[in-house]
């Protein structure tokens, strides 16, 4: 499964706009539904303040940023489980993914089409989430009728593998039957385990994006705050966007007018940078540095990796050969600036094998092959 994140939603709520501007490959958008038929695929590089301090502090050759993967995937409607408005494909272009960022229509304009003719983002929500829902009980009712056969005429460890299955699944059908995503699902580890390989559309985490007018960025309205409030209920992230002003915003290329516009609405980051970050965060992914004259580069690691782990992001040879890393975190180097000072102050430290890296460490490793 790619670590990557999903855009979800209803037609015409704006998630090609919102790609559009997350990576600057202008997907598809127009004011009709099914615009978008097959995905668009952007890696998008991820906002950190952390590397740019670095980059000012060791003047490298080159920046390199961690990137991720967003998908914008076509408009769900009603019956997209029966394969309504192309659903089937639609729906195994979800399955692909890793996390969704669901989208919902949070602001009133009536030139502006409504695939239900009216404003109402909780049942846009509850729309989508019948139709994953669907699709996953056509999915667990295959995978029970395969487990109940195997009871019947297996024996021994297939047998009681069988059982186990059974058990997983049949928690999950009940929380499907009551309206309830897979996700929230009370399961053992080795239950999850097993029910990732069955790839839930429910199952996968997601954050909630709420796209709305310029008023709607500067305080709630009614719509984004019956959002909070569902989200809320689910233990999700909620992220508000103006569609329309990050468009704008993606298309000037001076950091300075970039500020200069978020200053005029009140804003230090844009809403794009907030749902890069929820996204990134969501799988589950951390960031440390390698840093000097040649370059400053943020690497992906996933939380709770081991030092090797991270140094085999780099090659696999560092983490064959692994030997030691000398480590300081990003919060010293911030302050005292450089290494010398940082030696003189002893925030250098050398880890070994079972160091569990840290989000904004800073990394040399040393190895043999």
């Amino acid at each position: 499964m790619a670590l990557n994140c999903g855009i979800v939603g209803l037609p015409n709520v704006g998630k090609s706009t919102i790609f559009s501007a997350l990576s600057s490959a202008k997907a598809e958008a127009a004011n009709y539904p099914f615009c978008t038929i097959n995905p668009n695929f952007g890696i998008v590089a991820l906002p950190d303040p952390r590397l740019d301090r670095l980059v000012e502090l060791f003047q490298p050759e080159r920046r390199v940023p961690a990137v991720m993967e967003f998908v914008d995937i076509a408009g769900l409607v009603e019956g997209a489980s029966k394969n309504e408005g192309r659903g089937n494909q639609f729906l195994s272009h979800i399955r692909e993914t890793a996390i969704l960022a669901h989208v919902v229509r949070c602001w009133d304009d009536p030139n502006i089409v409504h695939v239900a003719n009216r404003v109402d983002p909780i049942n846009d929500i509850e729309v989508i989430l019948t139709e994953l829902a669907l699709a996953d009980l056509e999915t667990v009712d295959k995978r029970l009728d395969k487990a109940n056969r195997a009871i019947r005429v297996m024996g021994g460890e297939q047998k009681k593998a069988a059982e186990h299955e059974l058990a997983a699944l049949t928690k999950i059908r009940v929380a499907l039957e009551q309206g309830q995503p897979a996700r929230k699902v009370s399961l053992s580890d080795d239950e999850a385990a097993e029910a990732r390989a069955w790839f839930l559309l429910t199952m996968k985490p997601q954050i909630y994006v709420c796209n709305t007018d310029e008023d709607g960025i500067r305080s709630d309205n009614a719509h984004i705050a019956a959002v909070r409030a569902r989200a809320a209920s689910e233990g999700a992230d909620v992220v508000v966007i103006c569609g329309k002003f990050e468009a704008e915003l993606a298309e000037m290329e001076s950091a300075e007018d970039k500020l200069a516009f978020l200053a005029e609405l009140g804003l230090q980051e844009s809403g794009l940078s907030a749902l890069i970050h929820a996204a990134y965060h969501l799988l589950g992914l951390r960031t440390f540095f390698t840093s000097g004259k040649d370059e400053c580069r943020a690497w992906t690691i996933h939380s709770g990796d081991k030092a090797p782990q991270a140094a085999g992001v780099i090659h696999t040879d560092f983490e064959k050969g692994f030997i030691k890393a000398d480590v300081y975190s990003y919060a010293d180097i911030d302050r005292l600036e450089t290494e010398s000072a940082l030696r003189a102050a002893g925030k250098i430290r050398m880890e070994g094998k079972e160091y569990l890296v840290q989000d904004g460490d800073v990394m040399f490793f040393k190895f043999n092959v």
